[in-house]
């Protein structure tokens, strides 16, 4: 099999080295705006199979043209690029995955599902951590029961040692980090889609191994779940965790106006009050500090007659500098599980279709635990 990952960023080189990595592939391509990081990226991270070349990843001509020899895509570029990707993969006949991250691009995708179904090909957008991985593990779980109450999704990427103030490094993408603390988040309650404001909601809670923390309301991790679950689920919900304190800390950087897109008049300069946060974001907090994910998703509802509760973890750290971040192995290493099984065929649909019913968890998650993602069950 052949896949190309389009991207040579933190995530794209996770998920060539992943590939690389798989005896079942016999050819990572990597595509970049940069040609000479692709070149590296290659080189480092492919296991001998990888080749690189230059590509902009908003021509959607060229995109079809290369991905025609492709048997699937891992996108991770920035989700704006996604829906003419999904126009090229989808002409191309080439299954895709994503990384996702924005609910209107999503929705965009899923409205090519006939176009993709009639070119016999599979796009699964929002594959990757939250959301992506988490939705596959909260469908596994809604299996286990009769009914199901309530489903509560907990997230984090977080340093090992936190530094003050702030307790917090960038572990992906300070522009994604703005958005979810920005944007409305969707939850259900009453079994019906709900509207509610990021940054709020604040909840303590201790994690075996870590210890104490805080998870608060942020955007885009439930992605599709909401759509799937209405009418099945009492309440479903996404919180992001962080050591406790950050949320009362960052909130006000927010609200006095930073994540506002809209220029303001400096020194007869045009600034975006949005581009000078994240710049400071990324200047003042990607240390290099080892980091870890943390994943909780807690389900409550009926079986044979009892209540019932299942608890899902995963605790995942970086090892050493070195190694891959626990973030990019996360957050990438979902996205290649899904993009090889949907090569090899093992899935069996095709469409443009959420990641919870496009792929079985009984696929997946042996999967993770092939790349020592340990998911602990009680």
């Amino acid at each position: 099999m052949k896949i190309a990952v389009i991207g040579a960023g933190l995530m794209g080189r996770a998920a060539v080295a992943d590939l690389g990595n798989n005896s079942e592939i016999t050819q990572v391509g990597v595509f970049d705006i940069d040609k000479k990081l692709a070149s590296d990226i290659a080189e480092r991270y492919g296991s001998g199979k990888a080749v690189a070349s230059f590509f902009d990843a908003s021509d959607t001509d060229t995109a079809e043209k290369i991905l025609s020899e492709y048997d699937a895509a891992v996108s991770c570029v920035t989700y704006k690029y996604n829906p003419g990707l999904t126009k090229a993969c989808i002409n191309a006949k080439c299954h895709m995955v994503d990384l996702g991250g924005n609910n209107d691009v999503v929705n965009t995708q899923l409205e090519m599902n006939n176009e993709a179904e009639k070119a016999g090909v599979l796009i699964i957008p929002d594959c990757g951590l939250a959301p992506g991985m988490v939705s596959i593990l909260t469908m596994d779980g809604y299996s286990k029961f009769d009914s199901v109450n309530s489903i509560k999704i907990r997230v984090g990427g977080l340093p090992q040692s936190p530094r003050k103030p702030l307790n917090y490094m960038i572990v992906f993408s300070s522009e994604g980090l703005i958005n979810e603390y920005w944007e409305p988040c969707v939850i259900l309650k009453d079994g019906k889609k709900t509207n509610v404001n990021p940054m709020t909601e604040i909840e303590e809670f201790e994690f075996e191994g870590v210890g104490q923390l805080e998870a608060f309301y942020t955007s885009g991790g439930t992605s599709t779940l909401p759509n799937t679950f209405s009418g099945k689920v009492d309440f479903l919900d996404y919180k992001t965790i962080r050591y406790p304190g950050h949320c009362k800390l960052f909130k006000p950087i927010l609200e006095i106006g930073l994540a506002s897109r809209q220029k303001i008049n400096i020194d007869d300069q045009q600034v975006e009050p949005r581009a000078v946060l994240k710049a400071v974001l990324d200047k003042n907090l990607s240390y290099d500090d080892l980091d870890m994910v943390l994943v909780r998703v807690t389900f409550n509802g009926l079986k044979d007659g009892a209540e019932k509760e299942i608890v899902y973890d995963i605790l995942d750290r970086q090892q050493n500098k070195t190694s891959l971040t626990a973030m990019m192995r996360m957050t990438a290493f979902p996205a290649t599980i899904i993009a090889t099984l949907a090569a090899s065929g093992r899935l069996e649909k095709t469409g443009c279709i959420p990641q919870e019913l496009a792929v079985k968890p009984s696929l997946f998650i042996p999967e993770l635990k092939k790349r020592n993602i340990n998911l602990i069950i009680k």
